[in-house]
């Protein structure tokens, strides 16, 4: 019977093959096709002749034609057909579908729809056939009858789609349906549809079939839909890695969640390569995704950037076309991050309304720790992006050898924390890829050796984070032993750095250190003066860390190698004799480096007191060099005077002048090393020592003994010098004077640091010391009369004392609270003299100044920040006692005396220890705290006093003190010890917990004190009142603050209307008529536009997020429209907030302020609030077409600023215009100087036409909302015609005819008289230069 079909359809015409398959039965034909098939015997011959004897154009041909078909679905379906048969019947079926007439192409797709709804599909074989069905029912005009009507073949096709989409499909086919729709032309309804249904199947496939989904979804992204795409992968591989974060706590786990999470992050990173992929192939849906997350970038950045699209993102830089995109949209998106996250930090007002959200940041680091999984392609754009990160917000300038930010605080605070992350990510890397370590390396030392303009810092702390990470990996490292060639050729402060990361690199690998060595050694010749600084740098820092066998153990190693890594015994690997023979030989290379210049003897006596105490073995060697270096500058004549040859330290090179031998710190080296000796070495050797070394010490002792005796004998013209000697900095004499005169107050400070440490409270000594001081303070009183012009210059060069910090610490305590019977006679010498007294306590602010300014202090143990941070607590603990004890106002009123009394001194002290232990020691404020309160007891410490409470009870000891000077008369008023003690409280306050009842306690005092003391110091009145309003923000928002200091200032200067009479109001007793303006006026319009910023970064935000519920709306259309807005109570807030300033800027614009800066600052405030305005009407003109409509608290608020704000304006805007010319009581040369102030200030900044154009814009959008919405908005609005601000020529004309002492009449005629024609422009510019 086949083989009768098969000749029969060799025939030209198909009658007789029409006529024999009529003979046959459905079922016959039907079993003889599936025999066919399943034998694999020339099927596809066979049902094409089958196919041509059933043409389309007669109905039993079609409707046999219809069983042949539903036949071969059945037998391709059913799994028992070898693949290549199967595939010839599809393609078969295929290219006969087109001929089918419309009803029975309808019947086929339903045919489908039926067996993927009821789960009959075996291997989803024939659902290749389903595309063609479609498509050719799609041509079909005529009308059919599908579903519950009658429609044409695109709206039949239409509904079977929607039908598709509407059945619940099997997980086994999602993908071949999914990959089926791609041959399927469809309209943008129809592939929403599609993508949507696709999309909601993600959740109910298991991990590993997610891939080739995604994969024929992103094919079928290029007919439409690109976005809708992209976004639903985003949002599931989002949430998906957020329960995966938190599967350790839930306990009801789906399979897909309870996937292990390599397995979830490999198939993140498949997914992501092919989402790279089809971008390369379709750039539209690169620029898609890259828009996607832009506009998520004005909302909630969360709902948008998460792990998986950052990775995306950073995979999509290796497609040149997009990398400067992606790299731009991820630094602003981690910079916004930052600034959002401090702005949220600094109010109390945005956290109430803005929820904290996971940083950028954490998602960064999150995706380094993902990209273990195999992430190749994402770790390339990490590491360009750490870079790319340091480079930008790296710090920008040099100032004296260190690094400085430019910029707003806030802005030094987002790229210090950008920087800090592009650090992280890098060494996060570097730990993780072992791969790319090599090129993470190269990287950062190339930037360390190529930028010697600018700082660095950061990066060598990047590189010593991770030489600390990997030593034994980076022993052997080529690219370090490199860099050591460049030594030479970099800054000082570079080579330090460079030279201190690298230590535990020298101390495993010994290749590393002669690589060191021999490059230290030529640049110890080379000629340019930096190369032998950084010699001399290098060998003090070997020095330190190559410890000779039988040194002292050392407590206070400034550089600890805690390197958990390195498990070598240095003394193992290299023997005691080698150590000690190769310090040995760095200590005779520097010996010559004592023959060079001033600055490089210097750092060698700096360096000197750091070894000996890291390594006690050398200090015979050391102290003979020192010893040996003195004698040269030592007379030893016991009766010459003076005992030191200053001559000799001077150089004379032609014409110039140069220190050639800094002998002050070569005594106070000695002196330092002297101590240390009698301190460390003396007590252990229990008389075993050497002869000869004690000799050394002895003879050491005995000459500076001598220098002492005849220094205090000496007089100034021992000296060759007196009070008639030239001391100016022009002339070669004068220069050398002032150089030796340096020395000698050098000198006199070493020494009474040596006798005050040899004294053992000595009352000879004592008087020693006072002498010293004296011949001092002689020289100093000198230099501050005589320098002149140089003044300045030789003091910021003597700031620097030499008396140690430690020594500065013990002298004070001694002074201040020692109180040992046996110590009172001696001390009492000291005591008796204000001016040393004076001296101790300036010394001690100078250090800390100090340290503010570099980081450490000079002097020994300068670098070490826990020996810093001890003598701080020491000093702060003394200064407090002693303002305490004795305030300022009984010690002034004992005697006055000329410059700053003690107690003021301390206070200063005090500010600045507090500020430098917020900036320096942070982590330790609590045991700073501990260490000033002398009555601790451990039980306290025990209880656990917090933070807050210890800074609170400081706080209340100088709230005490301002209390008590403002109870004072107000002649009486101390200005600088009030601003100290604000600056104190101000300090102190930033450790209070916002949330604690110190902080409300601290708050509430601080309005007390505004409120009821009243002073005309216009400094303290700002300080005040920036310190109560830092609290305040931190509390709530201080917009009724701002009403009511409002109300006060427009009480205090009056209306701009002299006609009308103000009632005071009494809010704040600090704003008087000296400090209402500028002063408070000008903070109040700082606050406001603080206020004002946070306003518009709130509607930014609604924007945004209103934007992305449209698109999740687009995306899901039968999302519930019923739900209550997220933005309701931020709209509320924001209305709130605008209202009261609305009637803040009331007072303010009613308020006769003087010309300046005030009217200045309150016309730029006032078009700012126009433009939050407008920008919160153009937020409702997006979202008034919701059921809620326009609430009617906006209406109020138009209402307010129609009614109370812009009318006045206007009248403002004339006041200003015209308050020159019509103020009788100004003198005629007051007159000029407002006028000229007025014109230079419409001139530079044109702050009146700037806010009449907001005005308008306000109104402009108003007008749009009104009609937009139905609601009459401005029916409060009242048009002014006061636009007039032209600058009038013939009115400045008129001033300047006044003002002109000899102006021309005749000329000033001509000019008037020209004034309509071109020269009144001239005319103009003339009198506003």
């Amino acid at each position: 019977m086949d083989l009768k079909i098969l000749s029969l359809a060799t025939d030209k015409t198909t009658d007789k093959l029409q006529e024999f398959l009529q003979t046959l039965k459905a079922d016959d034909l039907a079993s003889l096709l599936q025999n066919q098939a399943v034998k694999g015997r020339a099927v596809g011959t066979f049902l094409r002749a089958i196919l041509k004897g059933s043409p389309c154009s007669e109905e039993d041909g079609a409707l046999r034609r219809y069983k042949i078909y539903s036949c071969c679905i059945q037998l391709v379906e059913s799994g028992d057909l070898q693949q290549d048969v199967a595939s010839e019947i599809v393609g078969s079926l295929m290219l006969e579908a087109h001929h089918f007439p419309g009803p029975l192409l309808v019947d086929l797709a339903n045919d489908f729809v039926g067996a993927i709804r009821e789960d009959r599909l075996v291997n989803g074989k024939s659902l290749e056939l389903l595309p063609i069905i479609l498509t050719a029912l799609a041509t079909k005009k005529e009308v059919l009858a599908c579903g519950k009507g009658d429609l044409n073949g695109e709206e039949c096709k239409r509904q079977l789609i929607d039908t598709l989409c509407s059945v619940r499909w099997d997980q086994r086919y999602v993908t071949q349906l999914t990959s089926m729709f791609k041959d399927v032309r469809l309209t943008p309804e129809e592939m929403n549809l599609v993508v949507a249904k696709v999309l909601t199947m993600f959740s109910k496939l298991n991990l590993q079939e997610i891939p080739p989904l995604v994969y024929q979804l992103l094919v079928l992204s290029s007919k439409g839909s690109r976005r809708s795409v992209l976004d639903g992968i985003i949002a599931f591989f989002r949430e998906l890695g957020k329960q995966h974060s938190r599967e350790q706590n839930s306990d009801e786990l789906s399979e897909l969640i309870a996937a292990p999470a390599d397995e979830f992050h490999h198939v993140e990173g498949t997914i992501i390569l092919h989402i790279v992929f089809a971008i390369k192939l379709d750039c539209e849906l690169g620029r898609e995704l890259l828009k996607h997350l832009k506009a998520g970038q004005q909302g909630d950045p969360s709902k948008c950037l998460c792990p998986f699209s950052i990775a995306l993102l950073l995979s999509l830089t290796r497609i040149q076309r997009f990398e400067d995109q992606v790299f731009d949209l991820l630094k602003t998106s981690v910079v916004k991050s930052f600034k959002d996250l401090q702005l949220l930090q600094g109010s109390k007002f945005l956290q109430t309304l803005v929820p904290q959200r996971t940083c950028v940041s954490t998602m960064i680091l999150e995706v380094v720790k993902n990209s273990v999984h195999s992430w190749d392609h994402v770790t390339q754009g990490l590491i360009e992006f750490g870079f790319i990160l340091m480079d930008s917000y790296g710090p920008k300038k040099i100032l004296d050898g260190k690094a400085v930010e430019i910029g707003s605080s806030l802005s030094k605070m987002t790229n210090q924390h950008v920087c800090k992350l592009g650090a992280n990510i890098l060494l996060e890397t570097f730990k993780i890829h072992e791969m790319i370590r090599q090129e993470i390396l190269e990287q950062v030392l190339n930037r360390v050796v190529t930028r010697t303009s600018s700082p660095i810092s950061h990066f060598l702390d990047l590189f010593s984070d991770i030489i600390m990470y990997a030593p034994l990996v980076l022993q052997s490292c080529s690219k370090v032993t490199e860099t050591f060639d460049y030594l030479s050729f970099l800054p000082l402060q570079t080579v330090q750095g460079l030279l201190k990361a690298v230590q535990p690199l020298l101390k495993i690998s010994m290749s590393m250190r002669d690589s060191l060595i021999l490059v230290l050694r030529k640049a110890m010749f080379a000629s340019q003066l930096d190369a032998r600084k950084a010699a001399v740098a290098g060998f003090l820092l070997l020095l330190k860390n190559f410890k000779v066998l039988g040194s002292l153990p050392s407590s206070q190693c400034t550089q600890s190698i805690g390197v958990t890594q390195v498990h070598v015994d240095v003394h193992s690997r290299y023997s005691a004799v080698a150590n000690e023979t190769f310090c040995l030989e760095i200590i005779d290379s520097l010996k010559r480096c004592l023959g060079q210049q001033a600055d490089i003897r210097l750092m060698l006596y700096e360096g000197f007191y750091d070894v000996l105490r890291r390594n006690s073995q050398l200090a015979s060697s050391i102290m003979q060099t020192l010893f040996s270096q003195l004698k040269q500058f030592y007379e030893p004549e016991p009766d010459l005077l003076p005992p030191l040859k200053l001559g000799a330290c001077v150089l004379t090179q032609g014409s110039q002048i140069f220190l050639q031998e800094p002998l002050d710190h070569l005594l106070s080296c000695i002196q330092h090393c002297l101590a240390w000796y009698k301190s460390r070495v003396v007590p252990l050797q229990q008389g075993e020592g050497e002869e000869e070394e004690e000799e050394l010490y002895h003879e050491l002792d005995d000459m500076l003994e001598s220098i002492t005796v005849r220094m205090i004998k000496s007089e100034l013209e021992d000296f060759e010098l007196d009070k008639s000697a030239d001391f100016s900095q022009s002339t070669n004499v004068g220069i050398k004077n002032n150089i030796c005169v340096c020395l000698i107050m050098g000198v006199c400070e070493v020494l009474m640091e040596y006798n005050f440490s040899i004294s053992n409270f000595s009352k000879s000594k004592f008087e020693e010391i006072l002498s010293l001081f004296t011949c001092y303070k002689k020289f100093s009183d000198i230099l501050s009369e005589k320098a002149g012009k140089g003044k300045a210059k030789m003091a910021s060069k003597a700031s620097d004392s030499l008396l140690s910090m430690k020594f500065v610490s013990d002298l004070l305590t001694a002074l201040f609270r020692d109180s040992i019977q046996s110590h009172e006679e001696s001390l009492s010498i000291l005591r008796s003299s204000s001016e040393f007294m004076h001296y101790a306590v300036n010394v001690a602010l100078q250090k800390v100044q100090q340290l503010m300014r570099t980081g450490h202090v000079s002097g020994p143990d300068g670098q070490n920040p826990d020996k810093i941070f001890q003598n701080l607590c020491d000093i702060t603990r003394v200064l407090l006692w002693r303002y305490t004890s004795i305030p300022t106002s009984v010690e002034e009123s004992g005697k006055r005396e000329k410059g700053k009394s003690i107690s003021l001194l301390c206070l200063e002290g005090l500010q600045k220890t507090f500020s430098a232990v917020q900036q320096f020691y942070q982590p330790k404020v609590q045991q700073f705290f501990r260490s000033l309160d002398v009555m601790g007891t451990e039980e306290e410490e025990e209880a656990g006093v917090t933070v807050t409470q210890r800074a609170s009870f400081q706080i209340r000891q100088f709230q005490r003190s301002l209390l008590n000077l403002l109870s004072s008369e107000e002649e009486d008023f101390n200005s600088k010890e009030a601003l100290l003690l604000i600056s104190v409280l101000s300090t102190l306050s930033k450790l209070l917990e916002p949330t604690s009842p110190q902080f409300v306690q601290m708050l509430s005092w601080t309005s007390k004190i505004c409120k009821e003391y009243s002073r005309e110091d216009a400094s303290f009145c700002k300080s005040l009142m920036n310190l109560f309003f830092s609290l305040h923000v931190l509390y709530k928002s201080p917009v009724t603050l701002l009403r009511d200091l409002s109300q006060d200032i427009h009480g205090q200067l009056g209306d701009i209307d002299q006609d009308v009479e103000i009632e005071k109001t009494d809010h704040f007793a600090v704003v008087n008529l000296r400090t209402a303006a500028p002063t408070v006026c000008l903070i109040v319009l700082g606050q406001a536009e603080k206020v004002l910023e946070e306003v518009d970064w709130l509607i930014t935000k609604i924007k945004g997020s209103v934007n992305q519920e449209t698109l999740s709306d687009e995306m899901t259309p039968d999302a519930s429209s019923q739900a209550v807005p997220p933005n309701l109570v931020i709209e509320k807030a924001i209305v709130m907030q605008l209202g009261t300033l609305v009637t803040f800027f009331h007072e303010l614009v009613q308020t006769a302020l003087p010309s300046g800066s005030c009217v200045d600052a309150l016309l730029k405030d006032l078009s700012k609030i126009y433009s939050t305005l407008t920008a919160f009407v153009k937020y409702y003109l997006q979202v008034c077409q919701s059921p809620r409509g326009i609430p009617n608290t906006v209406e109020k608020l138009v209402k307010l600023s129609g009614s109370h704000l812009t009318p006045v304006c206007y009248s403002f805007i004339s006041y200003v215009q015209n308050k020159s010319s019509n103020n009788p009581k100004c003198s005629e040369k007051e007159k000029a100087a407002v006028s000229t102030t007025m014109a230079k200030v419409l001139r530079e900044t044109k702050p009146i036409p700037n806010l009449v154009f907001a005005i308008e814009q306000y109104e402009k959008f108003l007008i749009q909302l009104s009609k937009k919405s139905k609601v009459n908005l401005m029916q409060h609005m009242k048009l002014s015609t006061s636009r007039d601000f032209k600058i009038k020529g013939n009115v400045l004309d008129m001033v300047l005819r006044e003002d002109g002492e000899d102006e021309n009449e005749e000329g000033t005629a001509s000019a008037h008289t020209q004034q309509d024609k071109e020269p009144a422009k001239k005319r103009r510019k003339k009198c506003l230069s």
